[in-house]
């Protein structure tokens, strides 16, 4: 399969729209958590942000819901990633309106979730839907302190695509620290091919080395949250960033959101790659390979079939392992508006059942519970995903977050260190910017 997802977290399209829902938004009201409650027949809309979740998976829960709930219906809506959050900014408020359950990228759950705007899941109802075996991380970035509101939905871990046969070539082997990585892709670099095409404004990508450093973003001090770029982990990761993108990469300082894969696969004329490795989502392995015949007749890339071509490892740690990096996915939750919200209790209940979970790892989509990451084990892709996933980190869980992306305040930081800028003059500038707009103040 081949799936075309844009950018896994999605953002908001302006601080203003990101106030405006805090301004708007109800508040959040209690789940039940009741087991046995046989609620009054309605029908339900899911809101699914792109195609990850297939066909078959979106009939199960269609059907499971008629055949658990009788005189009920589930009605599933698919929304774009580029303006989910206008979308939903404009109907969550909405009682008449609104979706009873969403699906957000695990990067807006925090400013939903501040604003009120999502249904408290009771503990009851969260123990329930697997508790402490639900992805901590992504559990987090829907919480208020100890209340949860937003609960994982899928995970998608990101690793190295590389053409095994250019490092081969060159004597190189799999890094196993992040030194020996940049190292690598250093000498991989010619002038008509990178050794790691990436882009300067890729920042999702780029705060791995901050991470693997023992950086973080930001941190939260009792309410407020501060901005941590001048932090020297953070500095020492953003300057190791910087010296790979100048010496790897041959993409321009102002790129982003490239369709990476399309550097390591053969041009459509037989030309040589232009690079020898990226950073992608586990996903981006259905859009790299040689072309074949799908099953609709039409020509696709095979899933990189040949092994001594194409391969994948996990970006290494400063001292070896397996470095932190930053994991794509999303979270589920019920609006605070929902004129059924036991009906939409019972749709997390199909969820997060066994069935469904299974069902998740066995379409390559990394499943909320961790119980059921084994299912994913089956091949080098599944395990490098789960290993990827299992020390991987997400953005701060502050309320402004949204607003943050919204602004594009990290593209632009990562333009800036990739033309050369003073990494430590930049943090300090930029830590002075951030720090306001986290707490949902204006930057």
């Amino acid at each position: 399969m081949k799936r075309t997802r844009v950018v896994a977290t999605g953002v908001a399209t302006s601080l203003t729209l990101a106030l405006a829902l805090a301004a708007c938004a109800p508040a959040a009201d209690e789940g039940s958590g009741e087991t046995g409650a046989s609620p009054e027949a309605g029908d339900i809309t899911l809101w699914l942000a792109g195609a990850d979740t297939n066909d078959d998976l979106r009939k199960y829960l269609v059907d499971t819901f008629a055949e658990e709930n009788p005189g009920s219906t589930l009605t599933i809506e698919e929304q774009d990633w580029t303006d989910l959050v206008t979308k939903l900014t404009t109907a969550l408020p909405d009682a008449a309106n609104t979706p009873d359950v969403v699906e957000i990228g695990n990067t807006q759950a925090p400013t939903f979730t501040y604003a009120g705007a999502f249904r408290e899941v009771s503990p009851e109802l969260y123990d329930e839907l697997g508790g402490d075996k639900l992805l901590q991380s992504f559990v987090e970035a829907g919480s208020i302190d100890e209340t949860k509101y937003a609960l994982p939905y899928y995970y998608g871990s990101r690793y190295m695509f590389f053409r095994k046969d250019i490092w081969s070539k060159a004597g190189l082997e799999v890094p196993t620290t992040l030194e020996e990585f940049g190292d690598s892709v250093k000498e991989l670099t010619s002038k008509k091919q990178s050794g790691f095409a990436m882009g300067g404004q890729d920042w999702r990508n780029g705060i791995s080395w901050v991470f693997a450093n023992g950086g973080e973003l930001a941190v939260k001090d009792g309410e407020q949250w501060t901005s941590t770029l001048s932090d020297p982990n953070t500095v020492k990761g953003l300057e190791q960033w910087q010296d790979v993108f100048e010496g790897a990469s041959n993409l321009p300082p102002t790129a982003k959101d490239e369709a990476y894969w399309d550097f390591i696969n053969d041009g459509t004329d037989g030309a040589a790659p232009q690079g020898a490795t990226i950073m992608a989502p586990g996903w981006a392995r259905w859009s790299i390979g040689d072309m074949t015949k799908g099953d609709d007749g039409k020509e696709v890339r095979d899933g990189m079939v040949d092994d001594k071509k194409f391969d994948i490892f996990a970006l290494p740690g400063v001292d070896g392992g397996v470095a932190p990096v930053f994991a794509g996915g999303s979270n589920l939750a019920v609006s605070a508006k929902s004129q059924h919200p036991e009906l939409a209790e019972n749709l997390l209940r199909i969820v997060y059942s066994d069935e469904y979970q299974t069902q998740l790892a066995e379409a390559g989509l990394g499943p909320a519970n961790t119980d059921f990451n084994k299912l994913m084990e089956v091949d080098k892709f599944g395990e490098v995903a789960v290993e990827t996933a299992e020390a991987s980190k997400l953005t701060p869980a502050a309320p402004g977050w949204a607003a943050v992306e919204g602004a594009s305040v990290y593209e632009e930081l990562f333009q800036k260190i990739a033309e050369g800028g003073d990494v430590t003059a930049l943090a300090k500038q930029y830590d002075e910017k951030l720090t306001p707009m986290l707490n949902g103040q204006a930057g």
